[in-house]
């Protein structure tokens, strides 16, 4: 892997065609330090030369070995992984764990074991036999609006999980679900997804960084991009914080201004 942005005096010697450790990856995306109550929402997304997002409803064909590195390593990262029931669905959705290259590094930032996965649902139309609800290190939260279904909340609490609502009607209001995340302590918040929670996130104005795997590949068709839904009145501009390659990969991050 190489650094191609920023340029460094110590850029140069990073060229070395070799595999960067964990902890390199982990001091490259540490997250901006915030006093509280702030928070930090960080999007990881994968997209294609030509936009998609997923292939066959998925984004691992679309991966690669160090795109799952850095994905794990930002799960190691943040407080709260939130995503939504869709993605959950169709990615087979597990769980976070304890990894023991993070875990002195979680233990000096004050963090748990694992992150928390915090599922937004409007709906409440999840399998609470799985075992992301039912043998989570630390308890899955499902995040909904007061109006959700009653019989589904009971169904989520049964299974283990901590219902947080964040919205008076059915749906979750984007910007209040992360102010109740980071009520609870999770202020480094990470969204993998999907498009459409993404694009609800980016029109609510509340993402703070982009961090996209721009994958080497074409695949045409009609794939989601990274983020879906009504577009935004004006675009909106980041400013790029990091940029690393890999074997065609390019791995970006991008900043609120």
């Amino acid at each position: 892997m190489r650094r191609l942005f920023p340029v460094t005096d110590q850029t140069p010697a990073a060229r070395a065609d070799r595999e960067w450790s964990l902890d390199e990856l982990a001091e490259a995306y540490a997250y901006p330090e915030q006093a509280a109550p702030a928070s930090w929402l960080r999007a990881n997304m994968v997209s294609t030369l030509d936009g998609a997002a997923q292939h066959d409803g998925r984004s691992q064909p679309i991966s690669g070995e160090t795109d799952m590195r850095i994905f794990g390593t930002l799960r190691a990262l943040a407080d709260v992984v939130v995503v939504g029931a869709e993605t959950v669905r169709q990615e087979g959705y597990r769980p976070a764990r304890a990894r023991e290259a993070f875990a002195a590094r979680r233990a000096a930032a004050g963090q748990g074991p694992a992150p928390a996965v915090a599922v937004v649902t409007a709906g409440l139309d999840l399998d609470f036999s799985l075992p992301l609800f039912t043998s989570p290190l630390v308890p899955t939260l499902v995040v909904t609006g007061a109006g959700a279904p009653a019989d589904r909340v009971a169904e989520a609490v049964k299974a283990g999980a901590e219902v947080v609502v964040a919205g008076d009607g059915a749906a979750v209001d984007p910007a209040r679900a992360l102010r109740e995340l980071a009520g609870r302590g999770l202020r480094r918040q990470l969204t993998e997804g999907g498009p459409r929670l993404l694009g609800q996130f980016v029109a609510a104005d509340v993402l703070d960084e982009l961090c996209l795997t721009i994958s080497p590949m074409l695949t045409a068709g009609g794939a989601q991009r990274i983020a879906g839904g009504p577009s935004v009145a004006v675009p909106q501009r980041l400013v790029p914080a990091c940029v690393l390659e890999e074997a065609g990969f390019l791995f970006t991050s991008y900043r609120r201004i």
